[in-house]
């Protein structure tokens, strides 16, 4: 019963109440030595995503050349500044989620949602590999019009490609950007600070027919 309810999303009036200080944030990217919160440098965009533990996810992304930064938090929930243990105990809604700072001369929006998809299986649901829980929710957090359609042609895209290859349904939820907020300063480029730290992330092995990086 208990792993049955951390399958459900909990409802906005039975979501813990949260409270109004935000997250310190750490003043700067361990690896790549640029800000974890606003402001950014001029011209960078900012994209996220939720693809199981935040820890292995934001190595992917801090890796992808045309990254400025990356941080982990909490979206798609309700609870104000949830705590870490607010967020598994599965009653403020959010999902691990890593928000992505990134060039867009140097890599694409479409580049990113490609990353994105390779990087785990959105066919679990509510988990991803052994981590169970509605805070393992695939997701993408559009900004922008263009963006909703650049993350619904890509799941099409790669739905066809998980189809043939005998795979399910993809359940990432596509929804427009809320409150982001951070998590933890400890969690933040974890597996940087913990080399053998657990990762949890996995993709389908299959690769996903969108986004062409750009050259510099």
């Amino acid at each position: 019963m208990f792993g049955f309810a951390k399958t459900q999303m909990v409802s906005p009036e039975k979501a813990l109440p949260g409270r109004d200080e935000p997250m310190p944030v750490p003043p700067r990217h361990e690896i790549l030595d640029a800000p974890l919160a606003p402001p950014f440098p001029d011209g960078a965009e900012i994209a996220e995503f939720a693809l199981g533990c935040f820890w292995g996810a934001e190595r992917v992304f801090w890796q992808t050349p045309g990254v400025i930064s990356t941080s982990v938090g909490y979206e798609g929930g309700y609870t104000p500044n949830p705590t870490y243990e607010e967020v598994c105990s599965g009653q403020t809604g959010h999902t691990e989620t890593v928000r992505v700072v990134y060039d867009p001369a140097r890599v694409t929006y479409d580049e990113l949602l490609r990353v994105f998809w390779e990087a785990h299986d959105p066919t679990q649901g509510m988990r991803q590999g052994n981590d169970i829980g509605t805070q393992y929710r695939s997701a993408v957090f559009y900004r922008t019009d263009l963006e909703q359609k650049s993350a619904e042609a890509s799941r099409d895209a790669y739905q066809h490609v998980l189809t043939t290859a005998g795979h399910g349904p993809i359940t990432t939820e596509l929804t427009g950007a809320t409150d982001y907020y951070y998590a933890e300063h400890y969690h933040q480029q974890y597996l940087h600070k913990n080399p053998g730290g657990y990762c949890g992330i996995g993709g389908t092995g299959l690769s996903c027919p969108v986004g062409v990086a750009t050259t510099e």
